[in-house]
């Protein structure tokens, strides 16, 4: 019995052992990135996935075999475009197939022209006609950047506005300002938070125009001079520019760079990394000011009833979003350098040294700021605000901010402004002696109350201990810039379906389940 038992579970083990083989490596068991599994959304993960880019190359094949059709090329049959267009989309069986060839050929975009035949065989001697592998390579990835940036753009305007809106509830609370992050005068919790929002909107401008700016590489042939196609038109110059036309038209780009050489350039790239690493840097400017907020248990990001800030100390509430979205901003903003470098040694027409480093960076940059933007969106829409604790800060140090006002009102009542001032740094620096080596409360005021030079300002002086008084037009900036008619609202405008649409409740769905 126990030989037979013996037996069994040899054979069950047996029979485990084949089933994994067939089923392959765990997920746990293979390098998997964190942008994709843990950050960044599923659409903007689809977008960079290998089914969708060697989709868009098909795409590409396609509306280049209709367009030199269109221009006279009658090889190119109704049945071959009909069987190219009823395949668009790679199969998992198409990856084995290239995946094989690839192997073979050591040519991943050949590999894929012949698994694309494999499926279409009335186009496999026309896919390609006249092109370099660029065509498909370059032109994808122009089409991939647009779209993403499609995909970012409303999710930056949602972060705005939530951060407008913040700005305009708190437009009004006196909070203290830091400069060389030390105590000065007064702004408003509001005033600060349309610091933020204004840093977004250049980001914002910045990134539309980026994305206006992009062209199409279209046909140009293996050095960017169309000399294959003008082969294929019998030198028909006319030809080669309505094809690029074509082309354009059915990618959805205006217009083909003026001059292409193997690749359109890399210059593109390194301007695209800029405009998403300048993102990076105002995310990092934010969150570290958060971070320290949330030091002073002044302004907080969102907490959960359940959210553990410390393994060991259960009392802390850690700003954890923002710490994470500073660090992927660090390394968003790391790209332009590998991209100004990709540029550099691009030598002559082309160097194929920017091939395996750019199928890296130009996902990972668009992944960084899709996580980023998630992340930006929880944080801005849930900030919580501690007006008492806030106030109690702003007590501390504005007996010391008064002595401006103090000083101007001496002067008017016929006092020297210098020996006023003078006055004022003696007392100030008792005062601050008594904060620092005694730990006790500020007494400026006591003083001042005590120091007969100041006699002529003692019976205004508790009315100048209204911090409201110092904010100066905090109030007025944060209505102008983000309130109603204000400069975000109209920058704001061609993103409102997003903002306030079943989209942001997706995306809000997504942020919760990354950040929360």
């Amino acid at each position: 019995m126990a030989d037979e038992l013996t037996a069994q579970i040899q054979q069950l083990q047996l029979q485990l052992q084949e089933m994994k083989a067939k089923a392959g490596p765990s997920a746990f068991d293979t390098y998997q990135t964190s942008l994709t599994t843990r950050y960044c959304s599923a659409e903007m993960s689809k977008l960079f996935s290998q089914r969708s880019r060697h989709s868009k190359w098909r795409q590409l094949w396609l509306i280049l075999a209709e367009s030199e059709r269109e221009l006279g090329i009658e090889t190119i049959t109704p049945e071959a475009l009909e069987q190219m267009k009823a395949h668009l989309e790679v199969s998992d069986s198409d990856f084995e197939v290239a995946r094989i060839e690839e192997k073979r050929r050591r040519h991943d975009v050949m590999a894929h022209v012949h698994a694309f035949g494999e499926v279409a065989p009335a186009a496999a001697g026309i896919i390609h006609y006249g092109a370099t592998s660029c065509y498909v390579t370059d032109n994808a990835e122009l089409m991939l950047m647009r779209d993403a940036l499609n995909l970012l753009l409303p999710k930056l305007a949602k972060v705005i506005n939530n951060l407008a809106q913040f700005a305009v509830q708190w437009k009004s609370l006196p909070t203290l300002a830091h400069t060389h992050l030390q105590p000065a005068q007064l702004i408003t919790v509001g005033k600060r938070a349309a610091q933020w929002a204004q840093d977004l909107m250049f980001d914002l401008e910045i990134i539309e125009g980026v994305r206006d700016g992009l062209k199409f590489r279209g046909a140009q042939g293996t050095t960017g001079t169309q000399a294959s196609f003008l082969e294929i038109f019998n030198n028909d110059s006319v030809k080669c520019d309505k094809l690029n036309d074509l082309l354009c038209k059915k990618a959805g780009f205006a217009s083909c760079y003026d001059v292409s050489t193997q690749t359109y350039t890399r210059k593109v790239d390194l301007i695209v990394s800029n405009a998403l690493a300048g993102l990076g840097a105002s995310t990092h400017k934010i969150c570290g000011d958060i971070r320290h907020l949330m030091a002073w248990k002044e302004v907080e990001e969102p907490f959960e009833k359940d959210q553990i800030g410390s393994s060991a100390m259960a009392y802390k509430r850690n700003p954890m979003r923002s710490e994470r979205l500073c660090s992927l901003s660090r390394e968003l903003m790391s790209k332009p350098p590998s991209f100004a470098n990709t540029l550099s040694t691009q030598w002559m027409e082309r160097t194929l040294d920017d091939s395996a480093i750019r199928r890296i960076d130009i996902p990972e940059m668009f992944l960084l700021a899709d996580a980023i933007l998630l992340g930006l969106d929880n944080v801005s829409n849930g900030l919580v605000v501690y007006p008492e604790r806030i106030n109690a800060r702003v007590q501390e140090e504005l007996p010391f901010m008064i002595t401006e006002t103090v000083i101007m009102r001496l002067v008017a009542k016929g006092e020297s402004r210098q020996e006023a001032h003078e006055q004022i740094r003696v007392l100030s620096h008792q005062a601050s002696d008594v904060v620092k080596n005694q730990g006790k409360p500020n007494d400026m005021v006591s003083r001042i109350k005590a120091a007969k030079f100041f006699a002529p300002i003692w019976a205004e002086l508790d009315g100048l201990l209204k911090a409201e008084l110092y904010t100066g037009r905090s109030a007025d900036i944060v209505e102008r810039f983000c309130g109603k008619g204000g400069v975000l609202e109209a920058k704001l405008k061609p993103y409102m379906e997003f903002i306030e649409g079943s989209a942001t409740a997706e995306l809000m769905v997504s942020a919760k389940k990354l950040f929360c």
